[in-house]
């Protein structure tokens, strides 16, 4: 069994650098997949009220637990979606979302889309805060916000994000985030690692995969964490579950990576965060 080392997020809690992601996984699967992955060695796990499969994440969670596993061993994250924006409608959503989860607490919760025209994510991230202050949520954040977005927020509010998931992968590398990342101290965690899968045939990525004896899958998994990002790739399989978690017995070389920067071509798999609302 391979385990993800721990990092620490801007308040001390404790995640993952790579989890399990559960987008676009149908509910009826979600329970056993996720169980897979915990007893593949995963113990954070990234869901979201859009995915319509949380009751799944709680059924593996509350098996974990029933088997022994500490609940404080395993981190879930769940977000609200852009038609509960606003303060009063957030904190209704994290209520549905809890009970859909059946959990008593969660790890973290994030907005999953500024949605700036509609131009409520401060109220709604104020939501957050209270969820926070008041011990119901570990760590707050936010997700596919672009800088302008986090000025706006920083500006108008107390808690400064633990995290900010976006979509990033060896196309679209994210220099100028990241660096604002790093200078707040707000984690980077990467959705859409493998661009929906579209980079498994890129020549470049192919050749390295080679040369260390990995699949593709696991040469970028490996690029996002030696890069410091936090990844939550998606598998539907054991046999690949198991994959993608074996990335940390291997490391890339400086050329290796220099191959990989040269990748950078801004391309996206899935949406400009400002024309999502």
């Amino acid at each position: 069994m391979h385990l993800a080392p721990k990092v620490p997020l801007n308040n001390g809690v404790f995640i993952d650098a790579l989890g399990f992601g559960v987008y676009k996984v149908p509910a009826a699967d979600c329970a056993a997949l996720v169980s897979t992955a915990i007893d593949a060695g995963y113990r954070t796990v990234d869901t979201a009220a859009l995915y319509g499969n949380e009751e799944g994440v709680g059924q593996a969670v509350h098996a974990a637990v029933a088997a022994g596993m500490p609940r404080e061993e395993l981190f879930v994250t769940s977000k609200v979606w852009n038609d509960r924006h606003g303060y009063d409608a957030t904190l209704a959503a994290f209520g549905e979302s809890m009970d859909r989860l059946g959990l008593d607490y969660l790890d973290l919760f994030l907005i999953h889309w500024p949605c700036p025209e509609q131009d409520l994510f401060i109220p709604t991230y104020q939501a957050l805060e209270t969820l926070y202050h008041e011990g119901r949520v570990r760590a707050i954040g936010v997700s596919n916000f672009e800088p302008a977005h986090l000025h706006r927020l920083l500006d108008a509010t107390e808690v400064v994000p633990a995290v900010n998931q976006v979509e990033l992968h060896p196309w679209l590398q994210q220099r100028e985030l990241r660096a604002l990342h790093a200078e707040l101290g707000i984690a980077t965690q990467a959705w859409s690692p493998l661009a929906r899968g579209q980079l498994l045939d890129e020549p470049a990525l192919r050749a390295l995969a080679e040369a260390h004896g990995k699949s593709v899958a696991q040469v970028v998994l490996r690029w996002h964490v030696q890069s410091g990002h936090l990844v939550i790739p998606k598998a539907s399989s054991q046999e690949r579950i198991a994959a993608n978690l074996d990335v940390f017995g291997f490391e890339l070389s400086a050329s290796d990576m220099a191959v990989i920067a040269d990748m950078d071509s801004g391309r996206r798999s899935g949406s400009d965060p400002n024309n999502v609302n």
